[in-house]
């Protein structure tokens, strides 16, 4: 069975090796010195974006920042941390490395920083100036690439918008000119003025059927009162009855012609007003797809985010590393807890080598 722990044995027990704790703390925070000084200094320039919603965004919807909104942001993390624009600045600044893998993870680093529309671009090099020149030119390039890419999603977006400008304006054209053949080869006004020509010659003909079947009835009364001598009444009864006859055939042939007439003049309104119909409806469209193509001309270059600089970053005075203070206080507790827990398990075994020691001499 264990013994119960003796904090006041333990302490004793690390009291009695305080010497070798503080040389081994010693040794540890001389050597973060040396390896300190003897590393090469890097600076870390730091260039700022903010991405700014679309122009055409509400502002209320601009100024709530989702989640998702802000996860979708990392897009321009690969943006700034492209392969191919990271190859351009190595060319540019004439930089040395192993590889281009290699030397990115050790020189850049592309965040977006937590809950914010700020995308940082930091560089560590040992040459100050070149550091902060190149987080500049990282930060151009990736402005000047998401320029780039929403101008030719506006470009492809106005090209598909003036197509179907282009369609409608040909559609425009051929109503047009149907409206305009039929309203030169199927005239109305001809028609009608004709129409309301017949209607007044058959009120003048009805008028005149009137009069004779009063003329004849007015003969079968005389021939009626007649005494011996009827042939000339009889005669003058035949001549108004023939012109009678004569005059109800011509009001059928005014009839048959009104109907045809106003059967044609229908069909060519019903003809005209299609077309009529058709013309209103294209020059609607036509102006719907013009008013959005220059609406989409005027907003070319705004519907995506739009990527500002704000800090291009200042030259570094400093080292970002070695930092010697902290690489002292990291020695210093290292070789303080390590040399301790060393202690604290050698003294585990020794208790437990006691033990066994006591355990032996008992039985025997």
């Amino acid at each position: 069975m264990s013994e119960p722990f003796d904090a006041v044995r333990y302490i004793s027990y690390l009291r009695s090796r305080w010497r070798w704790i503080a040389s081994c703390a010693g040794v540890a925070v001389a050597l973060a010195i040396a390896i300190s000084l003897l590393l090469p200094n890097q600076y870390t320039a730091t260039a700022r974006i903010v991405i700014d919603p679309p122009a055409g965004t509400d502002l209320r919807a601009a100024m709530a920042v989702s989640p998702i909104y802000l996860e979708s942001l990392k897009t321009y993390e690969h943006f700034a941390g492209s392969d191919s624009l990271f190859q351009k600045a190595v060319d540019r600044f004439a930089l040395h490395g192993s590889s281009i893998e290699s030397l990115q993870r050790r020189v850049l680093k592309v965040q977006i920083v937590r809950n914010t529309r700020i995308l940082e671009i930091a560089v560590t090099l040992p040459d100050p100036k070149k550091a902060q020149a190149m987080a500049a030119f990282l930060a151009e390039a990736t402005v000047d690439l998401n320029r780039a890419s929403v101008a030719e999603s506006d470009q492809d977006l106005l090209r598909g918008m003036a197509e179907q400008e282009r369609q409608a304006r040909e559609h425009l054209a051929d109503t047009e000119r149907s409206w305009a053949q039929s309203m030169a080869n199927e005239p109305t006004a001809g028609l009608q003025a004709a129409i309301e020509q017949s209607a007044d010659t058959r009120a003048r003909l009805e008028q005149q059927v009137q009069s004779v079947e009063l003329e004849i009835a007015d003969l079968g009364e005389r021939l009626k009162q007649a005494g011996a001598d009827q042939s000339e009444l009889h005669k003058e009864d035949s001549n108004a009855r023939a012109r009678l006859a004569e005059m109800r055939k011509q009001l059928q042939d005014f009839d048959r012609q009104t109907a045809a007439r106003e059967q044609l003049l229908a069909a060519r309104q019903a003809r005209r007003d299609r077309a009529e119909a058709e013309r209103k409806s294209a020059q609607a469209e036509f102006l719907a797809v013009e008013t959005r193509l220059r609406e989409a001309r005027g907003e070319s270059g705004y519907r995506g985010e739009r990527l500002k600089i704000i800090d291009p970053g200042i030259v570094p005075e400093r080292p970002s590393s070695p930092n010697l203070p902290l690489n002292v206080v990291g020695a210093l507790l290292a070789g303080l807890v390590l040399p301790i827990l060393y202690l604290t398990i050698d003294m585990s075994f020794q208790e437990q080598r006691a033990a066994s020691r006591r355990s032996a001499l008992r039985v025997g």
